[in-house]
This record gives C-alpha cells, structure tokens and sequence, in this order.
C-alpha cells in the first residue's frame, strides 16, 4: 500500500470493463466520457440525475446491485460560485456529503475494484503556501465564502482514505485546478473568470462595442487546466497510481489575469479596447497548486492555454450562443 504501487494497471487493458462515470453531464465528467470512448472502452454505465439520484442512498445501493461495476469515477457534485455557497451553504454540504457517502459505500459494499474521487483546489486553507502541496490539507482555515463545500470535499478525501486503511480498498483522490473547456457554465452571472471573460467579450463583437471593462489590475495569477487534461489524468491515475494520499492534478503553469484577458479577446476576435477598473479589488494575488507528485509519476498536461481556448471557443460559439 505504498504511494504508487502499480497493482491496478489492468485499467487501460480491458476494454470492456463496467465504468460508472457518476456525473456524467457535467464538465468534467463529459470529459471523462469523451476520454475513455475514445480509448475505446466499450461498457461504460452512464445514469442522468433524473434516471438515478445520487443522494437517495436506496436508488444508489439498488443500482450498484443491479449493475456491480468494476471501476468508478466519482465527479458529480454540486458546484457553483461565491454567491451560490453564501446562499444555500445548507445544500453545498448536505448534497456533496450525500453523493459521496452514497457512492464510496455503495462502491465498496458491491465489489467496486477501484475508485476515483474528484475534488477541488479550494480543499486547501485560505493562506496555504504557494504553489500549495497536497500535505497543506487542514493546516489552516479554510476561505469562507466556499467552506460548505470545501469540508464536504474533504470529508470524501478522508472516507477514501478510511475505507483503504480499514478494508484496504482502491480508492483514491484527485484534487483538480481551475478547470476550462466544452459544458463549462457560461451563466453571465455565476461563471468563473474564464468564461466570464470569454463571454463578455463575444458580446461585445457581436454587438460593436468599442471596449470591455474588467476588475481590478489584472495582475493576480491564476492556473487553467483543459477538462481534456483532466480526463487524461484520470485515465493516468486509475491505471498507475494506488496511494493513500490525494494528488494534486495541475498544469503547473501560471498565467496573469491580463495576459489571460489578452488571449481572450485575441481568441474571440474582438478588436476593441480591453479597460481595467483599478477601483475594483484583485482577489487572491496567487493561486497554484503543486503538482510535482502526479508529474513525478509520469504524467504531463499536453493542452496549451491558448490552444484550449480556441477549442472552447468553438465549444461555445456552437452550443451556447443564441442562434
């Protein structure tokens, strides 16, 4: 049981293995999806929220039943911004606590070989040291504007981590970065900073405008990760590693918030003036997870920034803009 013992590299191998993607829909669970169908895995058990919910612990284990997959990969979950978690801090916790309780046990209970439990970077406390490794975890309190959520994420860490050093079974945990690429939420009020940015100045193509204002100086950094990346990982992660502890799945590369917006709008086409309202607060100054351990064990991002947003892009010309 050592940090990457190589005792599940059967992942790759067979094809035809049952795959509960929990989450399908989603960014990354679409991803993932996408990922493996092109590998050429044949048997994955794919269920919407309305065909199983996954907090109703009855329909999971009565599902696990009939279906007894061999692996799963745990990405569903509630997500949203700052001003989702400060309203419903109720549902952020019961509802990730209730997915994940649902599905590591059920797992387990029905003969799950192996799983992959996907969490988030906010894991880490407010002033974790920068890059933050994966032993940052619980040195320090946590941002509050997202705690419902983070304590639930880490509550999934822990019942992994439980559940291999009690029962000695396969489950592992991957910790994302900021995450970008097709089925992102493009919501003009709820959205991250990237499609925030990149729907904004769509907009203002579309509609002429001589510029686009953005908050604040444009100097924090911040670290993107292609959805495509991620699933890479996760194919990476289920075939190689088989460790106690959770790993950090980054890009390792930092990138301004200017020259994020600059690349945005040279993305877009927008060929108007990009204003910075300095009156407006930064955020974080920085915000990197260290990813050296994933990287120490062979794996690499392969998707440049520039190239993910083009192909984004496309996603979101395609599927969101309103014909």
């Amino acid at each position: 049981m050592g940090d990457h013992a190589h005792d599940s590299s059967d992942f790759v191998t067979d094809k035809s293995a049952k795959i509960f993607v929990a989450g399908y829909r989603g960014l990354v669970g679409s991803a993932i999806v996408r990922k493996l169908q092109s590998l050429g895995f044949t048997n994955l058990v794919l269920r919407s929220h309305s065909e199983l919910d996954l907090t109703r612990q009855s329909d999971v284990d009565s599902f696990f039943a009939a279906e007894k997959p061999r692996f799963v990969i745990l990405a569903a979950a509630k997500v949203g911004g700052i001003h989702a978690n400060n309203t419903y801090p109720a549902d952020f916790i019961a509802i990730n606590l209730q997915i994940q309780t649902n599905v590591i046990d059920s797992s387990f209970r029905h003969g799950v070989k192996k799983l992959l439990f996907l969490g988030s970077s906010c894991i880490y406390p407010k002033l974790a040291p920068q890059p933050i490794p994966e032993n940052a975890l619980l040195t320090g309190p946590l941002e509050p504007t997202n705690e419902w959520y983070a304590i639930a994420k880490i509550a999934g860490i822990k019942m992994c981590q439980a559940y291999r050093i009690q029962y000695g079974w396969d489950a592992i945990s991957g910790m994302p970065t900021n995450l970008y690429g097709p089925n992102d939420n493009f919501h003009p009020e709820n959205s991250h900073v990237l499609p925030a940015l990149m729907r904004r100045f769509h907009e203002a193509k579309v509609n002429k405008a001589k510029q686009v204002v953005v908050w604040g100086t444009g100097s924090p950094l911040r670290e993107f990760l292609h959805v495509d990346d991620l699933a890479d990982a996760v194919v990476f992660l289920m075939d190689k590693y088989s460790g106690l502890e959770h790993l950090n799945v980054g890009s390792g590369k930092e990138v301004t918030i200017k020259d994020l917006a600059e690349l945005v709008k040279e993305v877009v086409g927008f060929e108007g003036d990009l204003l910075w309202d300095t009156s407006k607060p930064d955020g974080t100054p920085r915000k990197l997870m260290d990813s050296s351990k994933l990287l120490g064990l062979g794996w690499t991002p392969k998707i440049s920034l520039k190239d993910g947003l083009f192909d984004t892009y496309k996603w979101y010309v395609e599927n969101v803009v309103e014909q």
